[in-house]
This record gives structure tokens, sequence and C-alpha cells, in this order.
């Protein structure tokens, strides 16, 4: 089987086009000669103090952080802290963080605009989010209330830091623990200044800078007036973007801390007020003011984000996975020496059978445990952890290549379509549809399958007949090339071309090379 990475699919429209949008998930660095001599004579001389004494500053933030909540109950810290524990932890905190970003190299933070008060803006939305340095944003915000993972408490000194800030805690494992952290940013917001502000990154993630993710609802359930704050690092070496495919923590860490000066700008824009009706719709809220960020960014506005932990572009009606964890599936089965064409599925059209990861290992041939532990964890498990084995045959055609695209789209349906009771005819409903595009492009099932829901409407029934599905994946102008492009290989490697994923999608990014395995 050979190996099909993003970069390798075919130009599907040899017509030019516009040029790509810029990808917010993907950040390159490229160092002239005179450049790297000056990174290896600064990283070995600079980079090693500055670190050193930030590391020292940040572990002297921890009694000031300790002393403002020492011997408060949990009850007494409902209320914004005040008094003295207030007047002393927060200028001590407030001190040392600007002496450890200024040791860090960013000597000098420019600050344009004028910060809205609580009263007149409860909530600060701040983007785009880049880099774990983000956080020097609070100093010239008074060092604002924030939202973090539960888990961050356990960090040292980091979970003393989140405890002085009494910020806003969201746990990943407890399911009504977003339920409440919506209820305590909306008595926050209309606490009438007695809370401090709350500070946002709505984007969720970082990016690199050149264009702004969708931004989550969250900062805009309240539905009062919010400060939008831009960020931008106006350096000539963008050293400090920390995006999911590029330098790690410590390499930005160590090329930032080897810059002679790193400056950040700060920009707060006007308040903006909501209409009736973006307080009563969150999304509508994030979407508009997202506009207004990216227009005074000079950047795109997006629609990327992270599902889970893969960043997802937009494409027509359809979101689609940047990189489809049907490829990484590919890679895993390659190492193990599996030729998916060789492998007898077996696999009941229509029907679903479920199977635990000892018969999926004895189906695929597999011996070795980590790989079929790694290959069991790309298909969508039920409660008891089995399998639909349809799923395994779809996802093993897909990668053998030895269909053309009709016959594979003709058995994806043949798979995942249920027979009628009263005619003998076949219909795609929503859950099939849902899993053959979650398989295939990568697709968030709950997007599947509202476009699903969408493209029944022109009909009297709530499933798809074969032509139908055969309309949306293979001939509609869009949808089609999108298929053609994430499954049909090519001979001529062309991630820009207009027929790219990049070039298709609205909003969209450019798909970047997989690194090798």
């Amino acid at each position: 089987m050979s190996q099909r990475s993003p970069g390798d699919w075919a130009p599907l429209d040899p017509t030019p086009g516009p040029p790509a949008p810029p990808n917010p998930f993907v950040h390159e660095l490229h160092f002239s000669r005179l450049q790297r001599i000056k990174f290896c004579l600064l990283g070995a001389l600079l980079a090693p103090i500055r670190v050193l004494l930030a590391f020292v500053v940040l572990f002297l933030l921890w009694p000031f952080a300790w002393l403002q909540v020492a011997g408060l109950t949990e009850e007494q810290l409902q209320e914004p802290v005040s008094g003295w524990r207030k007047t002393v932890c927060h200028n001590g905190v407030l001190g040392l963080s600007r002496l450890l970003f200024f040791l860090l190299g960013f000597l000098r933070i420019r600050v344009r605009g004028q910060r809205a008060s609580c009263l007149q803006a409860p909530v600060l939305v701040a983007a785009p989010h880049s880099t774990f340095f983000d956080p020097i944003v609070l100093l010239p915000c008074d060092l604002p209330k924030v939202v973090s993972r539960a888990e961050n408490l356990s960090v040292p000194v980091i979970g003393a830091l989140l405890r002085f800030n009494q910020a806003i805690l969201v746990s990943r494992h407890d399911p009504a623990s977003r339920r409440r952290v919506v209820e305590e940013v909306r008595r926050r917001a209309t606490s009438g200044g007695k809370w401090p502000q709350v500070l946002f990154f709505p984007e969720g993630t970082c990016s690199n800078k050149k264009a702004l993710l969708k931004f989550k609802p969250g900062a805009f359930i309240a539905g009062v007036p919010v400060q939008p704050v831009l960020i931008r690092y106006p350096n000539n070496l963008d050293t400090t973007s920390w995006a999911w495919r590029g330098p790690g923590v410590l390499k930005v860490l160590w090329l930032t801390a080897s810059q002679p000066c790193s400056i950040v700008d700060v920009e707060f824009l006007p308040v903006y007020h909501p209409s009736p009706e973006e307080s009563r719709d969150p999304t509508l809220y994030a979407h508009n003011v997202q506009r207004v960020m990216a227009q005074a960014l000079g950047i795109p506005a997006t629609e990327c984000e992270f599902v889970g932990s893969l960043p997802v572009i937009v494409v027509g009606r359809l979101k689609v996975a940047l990189e489809p964890q049907l490829w990484e599936l590919g890679k895993v089965l390659r190492k193990a020496g599996l030729s998916p064409g060789c492998v007898d599925t077996g696999a009941e059209p229509g029907r679903s059978r479920m199977i635990s990861q000892e018969e999926f290992a004895r189906q695929l041939q597999l011996s070795d445990p980590h790989t079929v532990a790694g290959a069991f964890s790309y298909f969508q498990q039920d409660a008891r952890g089995l399998v639909d084995f349809r799923d395994v045959a779809l996802a093993l055609a897909a990668l053998d290549g030895g269909r053309s695209l009709e016959e594979l789209m003709c058995l994806a349906f043949e798979l995942f379509a249920e027979e009628q009771s009263e005619e003998p005819s076949h219909l795609l409903y929503k859950d099939g549809f849902s899993a053959i595009l979650h398989l295939l492009l990568g697709s968030p099932r709950p997007a599947a399958a509202t476009l699903h829901a969408e493209l029944c409407q022109a009909g009297a029934c709530q499933g798809l007949s074969l032509w139908q599905f055969q309309d949306f994946s293979l001939r509609d102008p869009l949808h089609g090339k999108l298929f053609s492009t994430y499954l049909r290989p090519s001979q001529i490697p062309n991630a820009s071309s207009p027929g790219s994923p990049s070039a298709l999608a609205n909003g969209a990014v450019p798909v970047p090379k997989q690194k090798g395995d």
C-alpha cells in the first residue's frame, strides 16, 4: 500500500484561482544563514540565563499567590477577595509577572486604546491566541479573572496562581462542569462591577496569527457588552507562535529567549454592545465579534476550529478534518506491513456487526499488541468497547486504492444503507451518512448529521437514495472535488492547487504535508 500524505493529491482543476487562505494550524520557521548564527550564539549565552532567572521569578510568585487565599474557605472564595490581601498580593503578583516576561525578552509592552471598566465591559475577549506567552495580556488588563482547565490546579505554581486569580475552572471529565461554568460566567458578568473583568481567549486553542479560528460562544453566553483585545507580536522573526504543527514548547521558549528584544502590542478596541438578537444567540454574537476583530487585525475570519484533538475546516456546507484519521490509520497499517486489499472483511451490507479488539486483530491478521491497539482506536467504539465492522471494511477499502471513486461510494452506500420494509429499495439514514463522512473525511458526526437533514429536505423521506448520495459525493461541483481530493492519490504533488482542500474551503486552509513516519 503506498503512503498517502495530505500534500500528495491531484490538482483537479487546472484553471487558475485565487490564492488559498492562510493556514492557521501550521507554523514554519525559515532562517537565513546569518540568523542561524545569531540564534546559535544568543541561544548558548542569553537564553539559558533568561530562562533560569524567569523560573526563579516564577517560584517567587508562589508565596504571594498562596497568601491571598490562605485561610479562606470555599464559601468565602465565592466572592472577590478584598482588603489587604488584594492590595499586597495583587500588586506583588502583577510586579513579579511583569519582571518574569521582561526576563524572557519581552522588554516592551505597547498599549493602544483605552481599557473599559468592568461596568462598561464585564468580559474581555483576546485574539489571536497564538502562544503560551499570551497571558502577558493580563498585565495591561490589571490581572482579570480567567477560565482554565480544572486539571491545571495540580500543576506546581500554576495551580497556586489559578487559586489566586479565583479562576473559573472547567473539567473535561465532568459533563456538568460546562453548565456550572456558564452559570458562573453569567453570575460574575452580571454582578454590576462587584467582580473584576473575566478574560477569554475565544478561539480556545493556539494558531499562527495568520487567521482567526472560530470563536467559541462561552464568552458571549451572558449577553453583556464585551471589549475586544488584540494581541500582536510585531517582531522581525515570529518565534512565539505555538501552532498545532510547528515548533514545540521548548523550541519556542528557547528561540524567543534568544531574541535580543521581543515586543508585544496590546490594543483595546471599542466596547462591543450586543443587539437584542445577539444577546439571545451567543453563536451569532461570537461570530460578529470575530468579524470585527479580524477586520481590525487585517486577517481572515475563518470557521476553522478544533473538534477533540483534530483541526477542522469548512468546505461548502460540510466540516472536514484537515488531516483525517484515515490517513494516520494507513500509516499504522503500513508500518505493520499490512496490505488492506488482502484482508477479507466479510462485512454484511446494511447490517451492523460489532467486534472486539481481539476479533479485530484476528480479522486483520495483526499480532503486535501496540499496533492492534493503535489501529483499533481510530474507530468509533460503543459503551462496551466494540466497533462496527462495517467501519473497518470501508476504511480498508478506501486505503486499498483498488476501487474507483464511484465504486468506493457504491460500497459505502451498500454497507450503511438500510432496506425499506414497504418497497425493495435502500436508503441511507443519518447515522450511516455520518459514519461514512466521519470515516472518509474526518467530519464530526453532529455536523454530518446536520448536513444530512439539509439534503433530505428536498425529499419526502428522511433517507438518501443511492442516486442522491452519488449526486452529493460525486457530481456536486464542490463536495465531489472534496471526496476526490481526499481519496484519490496523485502523481503530481500540489497542495496549493485550485482543487486542493484549501482552495475548496470557504474560509479554510491549505493542507500541509505530513511529517515522515
